[in-house]
Order: structure tokens, then sequence, then C-alpha cells
């Protein structure tokens, strides 16, 4: 039995402990929201946070995250009101939008690490998100006025 903390609920997995999270957040728990891209943690589809840090969940065990707080991107909020969601709605940025989950988790992580990212704090922490529809821009203009929004609150 794995134990470990999902979007602020205890919960307990009798799994083997090398499933990868992405499967055990999918599968047991239904969050569909985080998505399976490449399955080698390389596209960011499958992004999460590991105790408030962006990771891979495709290529992390079960048994890697024992006893730590998982955030999906259901957890992001219960409304839709994290200032990265709706800065996301504000300006349409999604086109397919399959990679979008994992894209708001890096840009929470990244916001709550750092208020007010520059430019290149945005391209550092967003490298490895890859979206196949090319929304870059405006990827990095929402992430801009969830930064301006978190400022207001």
């Amino acid at each position: 039995m794995i134990t470990l903390t999902v979007n602020q609920q205890t919960q307990t997995f009798d799994a083997d402990g090398d499933m990868p999270l992405l499967w055990a957040l999918r599968d047991i728990l239904k969050l569909s929201g985080t998505k399976y891209g490449c399955g080698q943690g390389l596209c960011g589809a499958c992004t999460v946070h590991l105790d408030g840090a962006p990771i891979r969940s495709c290529s992390i065990p079960l048994s890697a995250v024992a006893g730590k707080s998982i955030t999906t991107i259901e957890g992001l909020s219960d409304d839709g009101s994290h200032p990265v969601q709706q800065a996301w709605k504000e300006i349409n940025v999604p086109q397919c939008g399959y990679c979008q989950p994992g894209q708001m988790m890096s840009a929470a992580a990244l916001l709550a690490y750092n208020a007010m990212p520059n430019d290149d704090d945005i391209d550092n922490a967003m490298s490895g998100n890859i979206c196949r529809c090319g929304t870059y821009p405006r990827i990095k203009q929402a992430i801009k006025n969830a930064a301006k929004s978190g400022q207001e609150q």
C-alpha cells in the first residue's frame, strides 16, 4: 500500500510501486486532466506538482512519491479561479488544448516561486513543455497576465 496526498486528499493505492504516477492518477483516481504525451518525461503534458514543484508524472514511480503531496490540474482550484486558469481563458490560449494542463501546471509553479517573472524566467520555466500547435506567444502572455492579476489580489 502506498499513501500520498492528491489534491489535498489522502489517497491509498494498492498498486505496484513501479507504476508511473500518471497512471495512478488517471486510471485509479480517474483524474483525466493530466495527459499522457511521450511517456519519457520530455514533453510536459503530464506535469503535476510534487510538494509544489513541477514534475513529469509519466516518469516517476508511485513508490517515489509515497507520503508526498501531489497537485493535479483538477486541484489547482475548485472553480477555475486560479490566476493562471483565468489568464488562459481571458486570452484563449489553447488551440487543440492537449498540452495545456501541463503548461498551466508549470506556469502555476513558476508564479508560486517567482511572482513577477521576466521573459527569460518564463522561457526557462516553460522549457520542456511542448505545444504542437505553437501557442507559445499566448502562453507567455497569459503567464504575464496571471502575474499581474496575482499582484492585484
